[in-house]
């Protein structure tokens, strides 16, 4: 079926063009997003007021949407930070490192621990749960700071991240953009995830192995590596709250053990996207609740609300800079519909999908066309070093490919969001990587350097994979 092209159309995808060049140039992308939203309002209504009032309904419209990746990630955060202070952080990781005996052990061993904290805590509070503890066990068996720093970087966020299965904010995002369900897309990434991951991880290591025989290995330290996490947490996270032996213990093997249950329930109740979200969210605001009560007892009602402005704080200034990105990138779907009513022509399902439809009717595509796009765009929307304020473009433009194709939306969207979050998430981008690079005390730059041929032989044979999958 044609569909007639209109102005917004045509404005919509020069935006889309202005966005990936100044993502190329490393440039932040929020201010065209808002002069985009102005002006696809101003096509929209044909007033001035109603474009204006057009950006800020957008600001709310993706605010809603994101809300609840926003909410769950505040909240683990906060969870997150009462544990590191009463350090039962420590107590919950310490019997896992007698299993670090050996340089290999240490990196796949922290490598491992930091995928599954990640998956629960997220990777930057998840450095900070176990980097402290680990890192000086991992030194002493042989491991380079550098090789640590590694393993927790590509375990933590590119692994665990660019899934995101439990926290769900990734395919959340790109799922929205591309108009999928958010477990399509969980469902689409799960071999891409664990090509990505197998084929970097060990390439990497091989790597850090070739280099430390032949010597010319540079663990590129820039501080002591003692684990001590003062510079990635801030000074006011190093005060301790002291918590009897017993109790700590105790509540070290509760805190998982209910975590656990939460996937259990969730593969049982058949919950996903939301309610799997909400589960998680629900279980870390009880877990921050009881253990602030019981490590501040007295002032237990005032420590708590302070942990969750902590975590608010977190979240707010993680998503701060993708809401008005996201913002654009809804109005490509069904906010522009929401926000302006029957705009756009009869039997349209959105800018995106429209562009889409004429592409396939003018270019021929195929899916290895798609794959590649998809994983350059992706890449491309992560050298702003967020690896989230992209990928809504990447989901975006997915569904523009899926619709031209006829086939694979899901696989497309989920290879966009792997390129964006390794790309963008922490493992290239040097001002991306301060999390694990602090904790290890080592340049963030030479990790950068370590990780950038791994990851871009993932990202290559990843893409492949796709191919065949489209």
């Amino acid at each position: 079926m044609d569909i007639q092209l209109l102005p917004i159309h045509w404005v919509y995808l020069v935006f889309i063009g202005f966005i990936l060049a100044i993502l190329i140039k490393r440039r932040d992308t929020t201010m065209i997003c808002v002069v985009g939203i102005f002006a696809l309002g101003l096509l929209a209504t044909e007033t001035l007021s109603g474009s204006v009032s057009g950006i800020f309904n957008s600001f709310i419209y993706a605010t809603k949407e994101l809300m609840g990746t926003i909410m769950i990630i505040s909240i683990v955060v906060a969870m997150s930070r009462v544990l590191i202070r009463t350090g039962i952080n420590e107590t919950m990781v310490a019997p896992l490192t007698r299993f670090l005996r050996t340089p290999a052990m240490a990196f796949w061993g922290i490598g491992i621990i930091m995928m599954v904290t990640s998956w629960f805590f997220w990777p930057s509070p998840g450095v900070a749960l176990i980097g402290a503890v680990l890192l000086p066990v991992a030194v002493r068996v042989g491991l380079p700071a550098l090789g640590a720093a590694m393993a927790m970087n590509l375990f933590g966020h590119g692994i665990a991240l660019s899934g995101d299965y439990i926290i769900q904010g990734a395919p959340k995002l790109t799922a929205d953009a591309a108009g999928l369900p958010v477990s399509s897309v969980m469902e689409a990434s799960i071999p891409l995830v664990i090509v990505m991951g197998l084929v970097t991880t060990i390439t990497a290591f091989w790597m850090m192995r070739r280099d430390m025989k032949k010597g010319t290995w540079r663990d590129g330290l820039i501080a002591s590596n003692s684990g001590d996490s003062s510079s990635l947490v801030g000074a006011d996270e190093q005060v301790k709250v002291n918590l009897a032996p017993k109790l700590k213990k105790l509540l070290a093997i509760l805190i998982p053990l209910l975590f656990a249950l939460d996937v259990v329930a969730m593969f049982v109740l058949h919950l996903q996207g939301g309610d799997a979200t909400a589960l998680v969210g629900g279980t870390a605001v009880f877990i921050l609740i009881a253990v602030t009560l019981l490590a501040h007892r007295n002032q237990g009602l005032e420590q708590t609300t302070s942990y969750l402005i902590e975590g608010f704080v977190f979240g707010f200034k993680v998503f701060g800079p993708v809401i008005p990105i996201a913002a654009f990138f809804y109005l490509g779907d069904s906010a522009f519909t929401e926000l302006y009513g029957k705009i756009l022509p009869e039997g349209s399902h959105g800018i995106v999908n429209d562009l889409g439809v004429a592409l396939a009717g003018h270019v021929p595509l195929n899916g290895a066309v798609g794959a590649v796009t998809l994983t350059v765009v992706g890449a491309i929307t992560g050298l702003d070093g967020s690896g989230f304020s992209g990928i809504s473009l990447a989901g975006s433009i997915a569904q523009l490919f899926a619709t031209a194709i006829g086939s694979g939306a899901a696989v497309l969207t989920a290879l966009g969001q792997v390129a964006a979050i390794w790309v963008g998430g922490g493992t290239l981008i040097p001002w991306a990587l301060i999390p694990a690079a602090a904790i290890c005390g080592v340049s963030p730059f030479e990790l950068a350097r370590r990780n950038l041929k791994p990851v871009l032989i993932g990202l290559a044979v990843t893409t492949v994979v796709a191919m065949f999958l489209v």
